[in-house]
């Protein structure tokens, strides 16, 4: 069986290495002549460009480098969604794959998907069925057009399994738990042995925030991005100062609407600096930083907040309180266990929510038991 797998951001290079990891001891566990061997070909797109959002991904997860990468970097949704079906249908006719797998809601999962069912390859989604019910977010659209035309959906929750049956997909649905608490499990140990961020930083564990904003709801929109940055610089200080690893899309829109300055150096160490300056010195932007150094600083943040719905997830799974900067979130459950908080764009809310000191966890293994690739690979053959 020969596989296509589809990347393109940053969250599907973590959710493909737990699946790839499995393909690799799925074969390592079958004879040399046995016809259910996988041979996986993974396709990156280049959605994401920077090396510290992608190639490194692969060098720290030690998954298969990309057999092509497309180059297709920023643009119109219209714009690289277009590039990105020419190029995937092109890799599709030359590598004749039997299943064509894809992940998430990027247009990269939306672009593979279309590209394989026009060439009547099966499609194979993982982390189908979630719905923030904004058809407003690009994301909400690729993921209802994207579980429209596969043929396998791997739902990570109950809860999307009974989204795919209210419009009426019920075939071929498997809930096999969430893929990013396989991640967690696995890259936290090792994110604990390896990472250095901490002290390159000068951070203790639970003094300082995290952040991270990045959703075009929140960057293309002045009034939001001016209210979630005064909030920041509201709840920032000496001893607990927050941490923005910045997306580019962010630091194009501060610059461009005047919330931050240009400056030489922002950190005492080079390589993690960027050259922003806030109204609060203690807002501290660092460039796009490595997978390993964002676990570990997601693990031993006071409390994160984020308009990302993987950083959602994994603040439940480190178990750190999660402020939401969306209106809306796809992972319920997560707000229903009272360890998200949805705040929106609000100011005061933000600081409200930040600082709370009474949160607490009330529902545990909401995400399956981490074997989630093992399920999904065991899934293809039946």
């Amino acid at each position: 069986m020969k596989i296509l797998t589809i990347v393109g951001a940053r969250p599907q290079f973590i959710k493909a290495a737990m699946v790839s990891r499995a393909i690799i001891a799925h074969n390592e566990q079958l004879d040399s002549d046995n016809r259910n061997v996988i041979t996986e070909v993974i396709l990156h797109t280049g959605q994401h460009y920077d090396d510290n959002m992608s190639r490194i991904f692969f060098d720290q997860m030690g998954i298969p480098k990309p057999a092509c990468n497309l180059q297709v970097g920023s643009g119109t949704h219209g714009d690289t969604t277009g590039k990105m079906l020419g190029g995937i249908e092109k890799v599709i006719l030359d590598e004749e794959p039997d299943w064509v797998l894809v992940y998430g809601d990027t247009n990269s999962t939306l672009a593979g998907a279309l590209a394989a069912s026009k060439l009547h390859v099966p499609v194979a989604h993982v982390e189908a069925g979630l719905r923030s019910f904004n058809k407003k977010m690009p994301e909400e659209i690729n993921r209802i057009l994207t579980d429209h035309v596969s043929s396998l959906l791997f739902c990570p929750t109950t809860t999307a399994v009974k989204n795919l049956a209210n419009e009426g997909i019920t075939d071929n649905v498997h809930h096999v738990g969430d893929v990013m608490y396989d991640a967690a499990l696995v890259f936290g140990e090792i994110a604990e042995k390896q990472s250095k961020i901490l002290c390159q930083l000068s951070l203790l564990p639970k003094s300082y925030y995290l952040a991270t904003v990045h959703r075009a709801e929140n960057t293309d929109n002045f009034e939001r991005l001016k209210n979630i940055f005064d909030a920041f610089c509201e709840i920032a200080t000496e001893d607990c100062p927050i941490i923005l690893p910045l997306h580019p899309r962010t630091k194009k829109a501060l610059l461009k609407i005047g919330l931050a300055v240009e400056k030489d150096c922002l950190t005492d160490n080079i390589e993690f600096s960027t050259p922003l300056e806030f109204a609060n010195p203690h807002v501290k932007a660092t460039q796009p930083i490595s997978f390993l150094d964002m676990v570990m600083l997601e693990k031993n943040a006071k409390a994160i907040m984020t308009d990302s719905g993987g950083v959602q997830k994994e603040a439940y799974f480190h178990k750190v309180p999660c402020v939401t900067l969306r209106d809306e979130t796809e992972w319920v459950e997560t707000v229903d266990a009272g360890w998200n908080k949805l705040v929106g764009a609000d100011k005061h809310m933000i600081m409200e929510e930040c600082m709370a000191e009474d949160i607490s966890l009330r529902v545990y293994h909401l995400y399956g038991k981490g074997n989630g690739g093992e399920q999904i690979v065991s899934s293809l053959f039946c």
